[in-house]
């Protein structure tokens, strides 16, 4: 690995120039490395970190890879890491022309990591000195306390999917420091009003259009400062309320990993208080990384606007453009089968700026049932590249879906969602357009994306007693039975005593009760199972596991009210 040549690099200079001209905004500095294709395969979100601590398991990823590679050596063209700065990772043999459109996408990467809201926690943070330290530290403490380190490591990755990441992200304002007035402005709507006067909606809105009054007429601080006056001669109580709300206070732990860290009896003894350090840096690096796991369509998607939008007005793409066709094609097509975010996160892009530029989100559009009229309609406002610089400052993947999923942008691209059944005729599967509908469609996208099981502690039921309770908040999905043992044996070390998990599974008696032949028409016509659930308990003390159903039928059936 090297940096790459000075005259590659001034390439990737003028293009963020460019960039910087179309509207993408992200610091000077970055740092471009060269490597061979094997190791790009290999490089991963969470691998990649230079400074990064070691861990037995990349020994094993490694390997893994190694084999990957010699049995389908491709060819991934950059990798890029949000750190301060941004490093990025490019084949060595790639041409310049390429590197040119490469260059654009990592650079609207690297805008995408500094301007988003769900990346706000790693605005100010030099994650590669962060690394550096936590691998010093293991480092130390494995000269000290030895294998029982990697234990650590290994028990506390069991449940870094556990990490509040949204809680966390709540806590205080972290792009920029906010003023004292700003502070109380936000206490008085958000927490005052709300839940210590108990306000009506018709109140709050009176304030907001009080508070507004006073911005029309004034600068930013000193409208606050003026609504700030005008309250507290309103309400008296105020400034008692907010300088109790502000002093020092003990905040309840977010997750699992901290109420083990905070509460373990195990851990709090002398000789075990190292492990609190091990499971604080895989919590850390896990929140880390999580904002680009929930960003994954909108962040590629993003990329691939702008190394299209830039590449195609550069003009080194001059007679590259058959090249550069083939290889724009295979980023950014729609599979039939599967979902590819790259295509699917630029699609939902232009269809946005299109829409936006037309006018169309407006209540005048919504309730327009004409087809005709729908397909016409065109107020001209050209405000495209502003919506869609707003959507990717303020969504993840999870809200864009959910909003922006509709059925025209189903029948824009013609997106269907596929099914799978046998063909007894030739004893194959077979995949068919099984549903056109933008909801199902949406529905099929959501599954699709990360959603860790969400398990918190009953802190009551653990106080009463010496063993940890946890509770797993059914959604229709089983936790994944094939994990619960080494996990909980994990949770029991670090707690030192019995675990309790309290869940939801399939009733596997309403299973049995189904014979084959209702089995094989469910597989043939790829029918979803009315399945029923029922509540369970997992207990694992001195490292052996036991399961009792504590309540047959506890949850509802997952597809009740499923039109699909």
């Amino acid at each position: 690995m090297e940096l790459i040549i000075s005259n590659v690099k001034q390439i990737m200079e003028d293009c963020k120039r460019r960039a910087r001209a179309q509207g993408l905004s992200f610091s000077d500095e970055t740092l471009e490395f060269v490597i061979t294709n094997e190791d790009m395969i290999r490089l991963s979100p969470k691998g990649m970190i230079p400074t990064m601590y070691e861990y037995w398991v990349n020994d094993v990823f490694v390997l893994q890879d190694k084999g990957k590679y010699d049995l389908y050596p491709g060819n991934p063209y950059e990798t890029v890491i949000n750190t301060r700065p941004p490093i990025s990772f490019y084949n060595d043999n790639n041409p310049d022309w390429l590197n040119v459109m490469i260059f654009y996408h990592v650079i609207a990467h690297i805008d995408f990591f500094q301007n988003n809201v769900f990346f706000a926690k790693t605005w100010l943070d030099d994650f590669l000195a962060r690394a550096r330290a936590h691998a010093e530290i293991i480092k130390e403490l494995r000269y000290e306390k030895g294998h029982w380190v990697d234990y650590a490591i290994e028990f506390a990755r069991g449940i870094d999917n556990l990490t509040d990441f949204f809680s966390d992200l709540n806590r205080g304002n972290c792009t920029e420091p906010r003023t004292q007035s700003q502070v109380k402005v936000a206490f008085f709507f958000d927490e005052y009003l709300q839940n210590i006067q108990k306000s009506t909606t018709f109140k709050y809105i009176e304030e907001l259009n009080r508070y507004n009054e006073f911005l029309e007429k004034n600068d930013e601080e000193t409208a606050r400062t003026l609504f700030l006056m005008n309250v507290e001669q309103r309400f008296l109580d105020f400034d008692v309320k907010f300088a109790k709300r502000t002093k020092v206070r003990d905040r309840p732990p977010a997750d699992v990993m901290e109420y083990i860290m905070r509460y373990s009896p195990f851990l709090a003894k002398d000789d075990n208080g190292w492990m609190k350090q091990v499971i604080q840096i895989v919590r850390e690096t896990s929140q880390y990384f999580q904002p680009q796991i929930r960003t994954k369509i909108l962040n590629e998607g993003w990329a691939s606007y702008w190394h299209e939008k830039l590449f195609l007005a550069d003009d080194r793409l001059r007679t590259h453009e058959i090249d550069f066709s083939k290889i724009n094609a295979g980023v950014v097509s729609l599979p039939r089968v599967g979902m590819n975010p790259y295509a699917i996160g630029l699609r939902m892009l232009k269809y946005l700026e299109a829409k936006a530029d037309r006018g169309m989100f407006t209540y005048e559009f919504d309730k327009l049932e004409d087809f005709e009229g729908r397909k016409k309609y065109d107020k001209g406002l050209g405000k495209g590249l502003d919506y869609i610089f707003e959507v990717r400052r303020y969504y993840c993947d999870g809200q864009a879906i959910n909003e922006f999923i509709d059925q025209d942008f189903l029948d824009t691209f013609n997106l269907f969602v596929t099914g799978k059944r046998i063909n007894k005729q030739k004893m194959v599967w077979e995949y068919y357009v099984k549903s056109r509908k933008a909801e199902d469609y949406k529905k099929k996208m959501l599954e699709s994306l990360y959603h860790p099981p969400h398990i918190t502690v009953d802190h009551e039921r653990t106080k009463s007693t010496e063993a940890l309770h946890l509770v797993h908040t059914f959604e229709g999905k089983e936790l994944v039975k094939e994990y619960v043992q080494n996990t909980m044996l994990g949770i029991e070390y670090l707690w030192g005593n019995k675990v309790v998990l309290e869940t939801n599974e399939v009733d596997e008696e309403s299973l049995q009760k189904m014979n084959q032949e209702d089995m094989a028409k469910i597989v043939e016509s790829d029918t979803p199972v009315d399945l029923k659930f029922q509540k369970v308990r997992y207990t694992m003390e001195k490292r052996k596991l036991t399961r009792e159903v504590i309540s047959p039928h506890a949850a509802p059936s997952l597809y009740e009210d499923d039109d699909v």
